[in-house]
Parts: structure tokens; sequence; C-alpha cells
């Protein structure tokens, strides 16, 4: 088969005034056909074009013709970016923590519901989520720990967003407790520092809650005084459950350093060379919520 190209006039006008015209534009399509919209669409994002008001394509015709790019994927669009997720499902009844109540995941209005204040063909689905904020993969804040330090309204989103990531592999060490020296050999200054421990396999199983890796009070210390700026674990806790102190949570909020725990897939990561983003909503009074994390990797070749 043949290549196909559209061929078209078209005329767009700016909101803020003025407009542009093109004559007998060629654009390479995959198919025999394509809309007036999807052409519209396609001008102004290869022109690059901002503040475009109405679009309008004229003498569209399809002609035989051999295509002038090659084939550009969404990946090499962006660059060559590759999104890693870090982030277990939320699911209604599925339990994080036990001791807390699972998540509660319902209808507020149905679609059902909802065509009886909507003209015909137009239906909306509004959800209703009943949960603690440690559910899922989530960001603890200082506010979780202390009464006075910052809480989701008040996180800086430098610490959470777009930021240079490092990952340190515990997977497979046979003692429970991880002590600083696991960081001796890393820079963490101005890093989210995520720990990989494997622990995540056990998720939603019997096994996820009982006998967890987790950092140590010195482990805590160490990763706060050579300038953390987050600090994340695939595990249960980062802190031992064994008793009814948890000093890592302690050190690390203290210091300002938020905590995300119950991440996963940090084996897909490279010790270094991405930014990581856990970003929770902004809410005031609250001081932990679940996250979307996930990591961008570097593209390949860059500096």
């Amino acid at each position: 088969m043949s290549d196909k190209r559209a061929c078209f006039d078209f005329e767009i006008d700016f909101l803020n005034g003025g407009g542009i015209q093109g004559q007998d534009f060629r654009l390479d399509i995959e198919s025999d056909d394509i809309s007036e919209e999807a052409l519209a669409a396609y001008i102004v994002a290869d022109l690059r074009l901002l503040m475009v008001g109405a679009v309008r394509i004229l003498n569209k015709r399809i002609i035989d013709e051999a295509h002038k790019r090659g084939e550009v994927k969404p990946a090499e669009r962006r660059s060559g970016l590759k999104i890693i997720d870090l982030s277990h499902v939320i699911e209604a009844g599925m339990i994080t923590y036990k001791g807390l109540p699972a998540p509660l995941i319902c209808d507020h209005l149905s679609r059902e519901q909802s065509r009886q204040h909507y003209a015909e063909g137009t239906e909306f689905q509004i959800d209703r989520i009943e949960m603690v904020g440690n559910t899922g993969t989530y960001l603890d804040t200082p506010y979780h720990r202390y009464a006075d330090g910052y809480d989701l309204a008040g996180l800086d989103l430098e610490r959470v967003s777009n930021s240079p990531g490092i990952v340190v592999r515990i997977e497979g060490s046979s003692d429970r407790a991880i002590d600083w020296t696991a960081f001796g050999a890393s820079d963490v200054a101005g890093k989210a520092v995520l720990v990989h421990t494997g622990w995540d396999r056990h998720w939603c199983t019997d096994q996820y809650f009982e006998g967890h890796p987790y950092l140590t009070e010195a482990a805590a210390a160490h990763l706060r005084d050579r300038g953390a700026m987050l600090v994340g674990i695939d595990s249960f806790n980062i802190d031992t459950v064994d008793g009814n102190t948890r000093p890592v949570h302690s050190t690390l909020l203290a210091a300002g350093i938020p905590i995300v725990e119950h991440m996963t897939n940090l084996g897909a990561l490279p010790v270094t060379g991405f930014r990581f983003t856990a970003a929770p909503p902004k809410v005031k009074a609250v001081g932990t919520f679940p996250v979307r994390a996930h990591a961008i990797l570097d593209p390949v070749g860059s500096a």
C-alpha cells in the first residue's frame, strides 16, 4: 500500500488577535483518511502554536505520496524519557497497615443516576473514597509526628517533585536492621534516597506485616546529617515496629525530611540517573496522604 498524505489549506485565529494562513499544506497520515479536527490538532502541535482560537481546515484531499518523515513514536516525542511507576494500586478493602481501616471506594453519583440530571448521551461518574491517610504508597510530613511540623499544605514541592534520586540496594540482606553503613558509600546530599529491600514482593500477603526490613536510628541520623532531601522505602515501615518508639520517623521528620513508605518496583530503577516525584494533594492540617510515586529516567547520553 502506498503512503498517504493529507493536502489542505488552513486558517488559524489567535485569541489575542491576528492569525495565520497556509496553502497546500501537506501532512503524513497513517490511514486512508483523517478528520478535520485531527488535522487541526496536528497543525497546532507541529507549529507549536499558543493562544489558538478557531482553526479552519479548507480544501482537504488525500493524495498518494511518500512520507517525508519517519514514524515518530510517543516516547520519541518526549525525548526518550522513560517513566517508572513506584506506587501500589489502592483498592477497596485492601489493608496497608494492620489495625487501620481499609479504604471504602463506592459511588457518590453513578453513571446511571447522573442520566437523570443531564441531556441524553451525557453521563458522569462521581466516586466517593473513605480512607485514612496511611493507605497504599503514602508520604509522611513532619505534622504526622509533630504538632508544630509542616503539613501537606506546607510541603515544599522541591522536596517531592522532579528531585534527583538515588537507590540504595539492600535486597537479599540477612539482617533486617539497615544501619548507617549501608549508606556510607552513597552521596545522598540533596537527593531523594530510595531504599530497595525487595519487601514489596509480599504486598497483600500476611508475610508483608511480619519481619520487615527497616532503618536504624543511626541510619536516619546519617541521612539527616548528610543532607538527604527525602527518604523512601519499599517495606512495611521505615521503623521497626517491635516496640512503641519510632526513632527513624522522629529523626527524619524532626529535620523536615519527608518519608515515603510502601513503595514498589524499585528494582526497575538504576542506582542514579533519575528524577523522583511523590507529590500529595495540598491539604491543610493533614500529615500523611497517598502519592503516585514515580521516577523519570534521564535520557540516554545526558550529562
